[in-house]
C-alpha cells in the first residue's frame, strides 16, 4: 500500500485517485481512473482499496464506494442529516431566473455602468421589474447616478454576479465576437446534424 504514497511527479497516486473521484459526478471506473491518472487498471483497483482503507480508518465525513458500475466519493450515512440539512438551505437559496433577467443581466455586465432606459433600449421592452429582482439577488447593484438629465441610477455587476457565474472578473466573459463564432459554430452543427 506504500506505493500509492510515493511521489510521482510531485503527486502520490492515491491523491490523484482522490482528484479524479471528486470531480467525476457520474463517478468513474477503474479502468477510467486509470486512464485519467496515467497508470493500469490493477494499480488503480489497488489504489481504490488503499483509499477506502484509508478513509474507513479515519473519522471522515465522506467514503469511497462502488455503485452502479462506477467507484464515487460520497458521504458517509452517519452525516446525512448535515448534507440534507444544507441542500435543503441551498435549494432555498438557489437563483433561478427567467429569459429577460438573464438579458438583462447581460445587458447590464456588458455595458456596466448602465442605467435602465439604456438597458430598455438595448432590451426593446420595460425592465424595471427585472432589475428588481437582480437586485434582490444580489447579482447587479446601484453604482451611483449618471450626470446627465434627471441623474437616472447606474447598475453594474456584483462579485456574487461573478461568483454565480464563475468569473474571476468581468474581463473573463466572452467578448461579443467570441460568441458569434459559437453560435455560428451551433447552427453549422445543427445544419449537418440535419
Amino acid at each position: 500500500m506504500s506505493s500509492f504514497f510515493q511521489e510521482d511527479k510531485g503527486l502520490s497516486v492515491l491523491k490523484r485517485i482522490e482528484a479524479v473521484l471528486f470531480v467525476a459526478s457520474e463517478g468513474a471506473t477503474a479502468t477510467e481512473l486509470a486512464e485519467a491518472v496515467g497508470i493500469d487498471e490493477n494499480t488503480a483497483l489497488g489504489g481504490l482499496k488503499a483509499l477506502s482503507e484509508k478513509y474507513r480508518e479515519g473519522s471522515h465525513g465522506v467514503e469511497v464506494a462502488f455503485l452502479g458500475g462506477a467507484w464515487h466519493l460520497c458521504t458517509v450515512l452517519d452525516v446525512a442529516d448535515a448534507v440534507d440539512s444544507f441542500r435543503e438551505a441551498n435549494e432555498r437559496e438557489r437563483i433561478r431566473l427567467s429569459k429577460a433577467a438573464l438579458e438583462t443581466l447581460a445587458v447590464v455586465a456588458y455595458n456596466q455602468p448602465v442605467t435602465r432606459s439604456e438597458i430598455e433600449d438595448i432590451r426593446g421592452v420595460r425592465c424595471e421589474r427585472v432589475i428588481e429582482t437582480l437586485l434582490s439577488h444580489g447579482l447587479v447593484r446601484i453604482s451611483g447616478r449618471k450626470k446627465s438629465t434627471g441623474s437616472p441610477l447606474l447598475y453594474r455587476t456584483t462579485d456574487s454576479f461573478l461568483k454565480v457565474f464563475g468569473l474571476g472578473a468581468i474581463s473573463d466573459l466572452p467578448t461579443v465576437s467570441e460568441i458569434e463564432e459559437l453560435r455560428s459554430r451551433r447552427e453549422d452543427d445543427d445544419s449537418e446534424a440535419q
